[in-house]
């Protein structure tokens, strides 16, 4: 039978290449999801995107990241359990250092905030270093250029840049995206994807919105 794609449990997919890993054969945390074919680019410890990109996740809060997703070098996403409590004077955090102070203050220490999940849609282009902050939702199709600081959320199809990220430009007008959404070609069978990668790189959001339908695929 014919492979119609890489294999996306396949650690290290790019032969000859360490440094390029697929993330869903590797991430164990069990609050961090991620889909396939997402991959993160790291030329010295790619095998450690757990241990590196993933800061203070030890709360409830969840990082889902989608299917098709591109994550440089240096990407790192902040988890709530970074907050500290602001009630009041001081955010120094007392109660984790144990008696005496934990019992006069670890509930005001477990007050610290929480925007909630991180999640990172389908076909996002992380660049070189950025940091995405707690709670925050990046579109499908997005782009975050280096070194930026993602604190609010990103529409589909944007690029953002900066700290704090904003908008510099959009990649397609508002009828595009709602024909690139509506075409959701990241969920398509992988088949199909393997037949248009072609159009999917290089054609228009008519042409990805005609080959879902053309599939009984195009998403209401």
């Amino acid at each position: 039978m014919a492979i119609d794609a890489p294999d996306p449990m396949v650690l290290h997919p790019v032969a000859g290449q360490e440094r390029v890993v697929f993330l869903k054969p590797l991430v164990r945390h069990p609050n961090v999801e991620v889909g396939e074919y997402t991959y993160y680019d790291d030329p010295d410890k790619a095998v450690g995107f757990e241990r590196d990109a993933l800061l203070y996740a030890f709360g409830p809060e969840r990082l889902v990241i989608g299917r098709f997703c591109a994550i440089a070098s240096g990407v790192r996403f902040l988890f709530p359990g970074a907050n500290h409590a602001d009630l009041g004077p001081s955010t120094f955090p007392f109660g984790i250092f144990g008696a005496p102070w934990a019992e006069r203050t670890m509930d005001l220490v477990m007050s610290a905030p929480s925007r909630g999940d991180t999640i990172v849609g389908h076909d996002v282009w992380i660049g070189y270093s950025a940091l995405v902050l707690p709670g925050i939702t990046i579109g499908h199709g997005a782009v975050i250029a280096a070194a930026s600081v993602v604190a609010a959320d990103v529409p589909p199809y944007a690029v953002v840049a900066g700290n704090p990220a904003r908008v510099v430009r959009r990649r397609f007008d508002d009828e595009d995206v709602a024909r690139l959404l509506r075409a959701a070609w990241w969920n398509w069978p992988i088949g199909l994807v393997t037949e248009h990668a072609r159009a999917i790189m290089a054609g228009t959001p008519s042409d990805l919105e005609r080959i879902a339908t053309d599939h009984g695929l195009l998403a209401s």
